[in-house]
């Protein structure tokens, strides 16, 4: 029954093995070298740590670069609309200028014909956000380790 028919395949599968050897030694070998090289290359590239940084006073924000300063924003929801209108005009004398777009595409679209001094909000809902600047978005360093 079925213990015969294991111990044949064993005993088949012992004779390819031993009949094998140069493709046996590499079905053990490659994987150990593989493991080493990823082992070496995780060396060479050490995670980074980052140390807390003290809380400090930064002073006053320099207004004078924020001029001509373009924010676009995505979906124009009534609580995205309060929170741009907020951030262009209470925390700046002269005001940002915002502009809010239909969808994701046309505010790539929008940032593509921009300058550099462009700047896309996504807002996913009520208060979550995702920053897209010119052909990148934007990725916090805080949570990431390593590359």
């Amino acid at each position: 029954g079925v213990w015969r028919q294991t111990k044949a395949l064993l005993f088949k599968n012992c004779l390819i093995k031993c009949r094998t050897k140069k493709s046996s030694v590499q079905e053990v070998l490659f994987p150990l070298f593989f493991l080493f090289w990823l082992i070496l290359m995780s060396m060479m590239h050490p995670h980074r740590k980052y140390g807390e940084v003290a809380n400090t006073n930064l002073g006053t924000l320099d207004t004078s670069v924020l001029v001509n300063f373009v924010i676009g924003y995505t979906p124009p929801t009534r609580m995205a609309r309060e929170i741009m209108k907020k951030v262009a005009f209470d925390n700046f004398e002269d005001g940002l200028i915002t502009e809010e777009y239909l969808s994701e595409e046309e505010l790539q679209e929008a940032s593509a014909f921009k300058p550099s001094n462009f700047v896309g909000v996504v807002f996913t809902d009520a208060m979550s956000y995702q920053l897209r600047f010119p052909d990148t978005v934007a990725m916090s360093s805080i949570y990431m380790e390593s590359r």
